[in-house]
């Protein structure tokens, strides 16, 4: 397994994350004018100094693999709603909730991912720290 970058900082990461609720979708967005999935957690992670990788896969790869039922804030969440194997990524807000950016209604949002659309897509769980 690739080694977990430099120690990020789980509340401060998701209160920035949080902070860009509604910013919009933008396919290869990696700032506020505009995030894709990766690109936005690639953003967030990089305001508390941890450098992670443009691309989903490449951001599955890193740090450890937690259960499901072990997920926490911080944690980055990882769904295949169209490919085999991981191709969208958000970050674990609390509970069953979690912060990305979908392309579907296209801005930044909260979701659960106990349930429904997200429970059935989920492909893992992966800790930084």
């Amino acid at each position: 397994p690739t080694p977990a970058p430099a120690h990020a900082d789980a509340g401060a990461a998701v209160r920035t994350a949080l902070r860009f609720r509604g910013a919009p979708y933008r396919n290869g967005g990696s700032d506020p004018s505009g995030f894709d999935c990766s690109g936005f957690v690639q953003y967030v992670f990089a305001q508390q100094g941890v450098a992670l990788p443009r691309e989903v896969r490449e951001q599955y790869d890193l740090g450890r693999s937690v259960k499901l039922t072990d997920a926490r804030e911080g944690d980055l969440i990882f769904f295949s709603p169209e490919a085999r194997g991981p191709s969208h990524v958000g970050v674990v807000v609390a509970g069953d909730e979690f912060v990305h950016a979908p392309s579907t209604r296209g801005v930044v949002r909260v979701e659960r991912f106990g349930g429904g659309y997200w429970a059935r897509r989920i492909v893992g769980v992966r800790r930084l720290r």
